[in-house]
């Protein structure tokens, strides 16, 4: 089982990160080292925090720890820091934004989250009033409609006119 240099290791790594972005049976082909020393690597790469994406899964469907990593890298960054860093990832500055916003909402407290509810559940129970409030609106006018045309077929019967005569 051969051994490899830390710097070797790191060049090979650095094949299967943004901007490069190679498969692993690609690199473990050029390189002529086993894929499964690849994917040691790389897992390895992930545990100790580095953001190593799958080349098979798309950005959107990376995991939370991921995600979140990305976000702790990004923080302190200036909009054109985090617009390279999204170059080199392979990632948009949107994307990163709304991934600090979802997990900033995660840390919300028990009461701010309670405090939340609370709100959508007044505007759910708001929403559905006016909702009853259109449907008994309609109904009434669906029952007047009826009630005239039911009307209006007995004046004819009275009258013995055809429905043409109108």
């Amino acid at each position: 089982m051969p051994r490899y240099s830390k710097e070797r290791k790191e060049a090979v790594l650095k094949k299967l990160l943004p901007p490069n972005n190679l498969t692993v049976p690609q690199v473990a082909e050029e390189e002529g080292i086993s894929e499964v020393t690849l994917y040691n690597w790389r897992s390895q790469l992930k545990e100790s925090g580095v953001v190593v994406a799958d080349s098979q899964i798309s950005s959107e469907q990376w995991s939370a720890q991921t995600k979140l990593a990305v976000v702790a890298e990004t923080f302190s960054m200036t909009e054109s820091e985090l617009s390279q860093y999204c170059r080199e990832k392979g990632l948009f500055p949107e994307q990163v934004e709304r991934w600090k916003e979802e997990s900033l909402h995660g840390f919300k407290s028990a009461r701010e989250r309670d405090a939340e509810a609370k709100q959508q559940a007044r505007a759910d129970k708001n929403e559905i009033k006016a909702l009853k409030r259109e449907l008994k609106y309609k109904e009434k006018a669906l029952a007047e409609t009826a009630a005239l045309l039911v009307l209006r077929k007995k004046l004819r019967a009275l009258y013995g006119e055809g429905p043409e005569d109108d």
